[in-house]
């Protein structure tokens, strides 16, 4: 394990005592790293608004922040302990409302994702850095104060290197669970525990996956749970209940 892999490991990743491989995502459906991934033409604009959010009004550790390698730029958080995908997807709808919230939907992407009626039933964000498929360029994670040169080529086109990356993640610090459920309150969110969401385990940089087994959760029960949590975004809800229709 490198100095990156041991920062990624110890901010966004779910340790793994079964077999011994971290994930964004467990087997269990619990994560550590929430994502806001906001495109152009809102951009530095709007990223630069929500990490001041964040930081001053919410009193929360410093995000990292990433050009994207594609579009736009993310903003990742850590937190100390593993919520559920769907508790930690509210939570960034409430966040994103809160200070994206005159930015078009379609420009923000908010990462874990849970969706009821795939296989498998949640995806996340890749860790960063990342060479991107589509645009053939990287993905990095990038000084807050330096963020605003990279507003018009959201990338690198070469590998970044892994000392400097690791260099920047060493100086971040995780939401503690005191904060995360003050936080809540300020952003008016229920404390009522979502189920947990089997997905597959992607961990490292290597987006390899393994399937959950049918014995992690029941999936009527699972659909069920989403379909009638009051704080789930309703268009998921509705999925539910489409997947539970005969």
């Amino acid at each position: 394990m490198n100095r990156l892999q041991a920062e990624q490991r110890r901010l966004y990743l779910v340790p793994n005592t079964a077999d011994g491989v971290d994930a964004l995502i467990d087997a269990q459906g619990q994560v550590r790293a929430m994502v806001v991934d906001v495109a152009q033409p809102a951009g530095w604009a709007a990223v630069a608004a929500l990490c001041q959010g964040i930081q001053d009004e919410l009193d929360l550790p410093t995000p990292a922040i990433a050009v994207s390698g594609g579009t736009g730029f993310q903003v990742w958080l850590s937190l100390a302990e593993p919520v559920s995908v769907l508790q930690a997807q509210t939570f960034l709808a409430a966040l994103c409302q809160r200070f994206l919230g005159t930015v078009p939907a379609r420009h923000v992407q908010r990462m874990p994702v849970a969706e009821p009626s795939a296989t498998p039933p949640a995806r996340h964000a890749s860790l960063v850095p990342a060479l991107q498929g589509a645009t053939g360029r990287w993905s990095a994670f990038v000084a807050p104060g330096l963020a605003s040169m990279f507003a018009d080529e959201p990338w690198l086109d070469v590998r970044p290197g892994i000392d400097a990356q690791a260099q920047l993640l060493s100086r971040l610090e995780s939401i503690s669970v005191a904060d995360f459920a003050r936080t809540k309150q300020e952003l008016g969110l229920s404390d009522t525990p979502a189920a947990p969401l089997p997905v597959a385990t992607t961990g490292g940089n290597s987006g390899a996956a393994t399937a959950p087994t049918n014995t992690e959760i029941d999936p009527r029960r699972f659909l069920l749970s989403v379909m009638n949590d009051p704080a789930v975004e309703m268009r998921l809800r509705i999925e539910a209940a489409k997947a539970l229709l005969p």
